[in-house]
């Protein structure tokens, strides 16, 4: 799949800065090439993508990354755009989708798989999704993992009782009387991942 991928770049004039098997190869060829557009998996072994391009924004802000995978989930999307990933990709999309994707994206432009941007154009949709903001949803998402507010304080470099804050207002917007509820409600609208 990586040779076929990448026989289509660069066929397209489009220059492979490296291949990589898992994700701490990628990353550490990433933060060692600086290249203007990662493309990376979603699911890989060791490091996943969305913590790729976590990582990346910080140690390659030069990188653009975009996350090509099978899982089309909106939850999944959130996430990657929370967590910078310029591109979104489905592996069922054909090979010129990604030449264009690759295209866009090092052009300065964010490229969403059309599958998934049908999911939040529509009015509707998007009329009936509470407006989490990011920083609730990574609140929510550290407390699904069965963190406590000190603990997401910690990994957010905010105080306690500021991650107390961000719950409470997406406690609000989720209409949910407790915290658990407000983590099952996200969880069930695809909120978080």
């Amino acid at each position: 799949m990586v040779e076929a991928i990448c026989e289509m770049l660069e066929s397209n004039g489009i220059e492979i800065a490296g291949r990589a098997r898992d994700g701490d190869e990628a990353l550490a060829k990433l933060e060692r090439r600086h290249p203007t557009v990662a493309v990376v998996d979603l699911r890989m072994p060791k490091l996943s993508g969305v913590e790729i391009a976590r990582r990346a924004a910080s140690s390659s802000p030069g990188t653009a990354v975009i996350l090509y995978t099978a899982y089309g989930e909106r939850a999944l999307l959130m996430e990657a755009i929370d967590a910078g990933a310029r591109g979104f990709l489905l592996k069922e999309a054909p090979l010129d989708d990604l030449v264009r994707a690759v295209e866009l994206v090092a052009a300065g432009g964010t490229y969403v798989d059309p599958v998934l941007a049908g999911v939040f154009a529509t009015p509707m949709t998007a009329d009936a999704l509470p407006a989490l903001t990011k920083r609730e949803r990574e609140v929510l998402r550290l407390l699904a993992d069965g963190n406590s507010n000190e603990e997401i304080g910690k990994a957010l470099f905010i105080s306690p009782e500021t991650v107390r804050t961000h719950l409470r207002k997406a406690m609000g917007k989720l209409d949910a009387d407790t915290r658990t509820q407000a983590v099952a409600t996200a969880l069930r609208q695809s909120l978080i991942s």
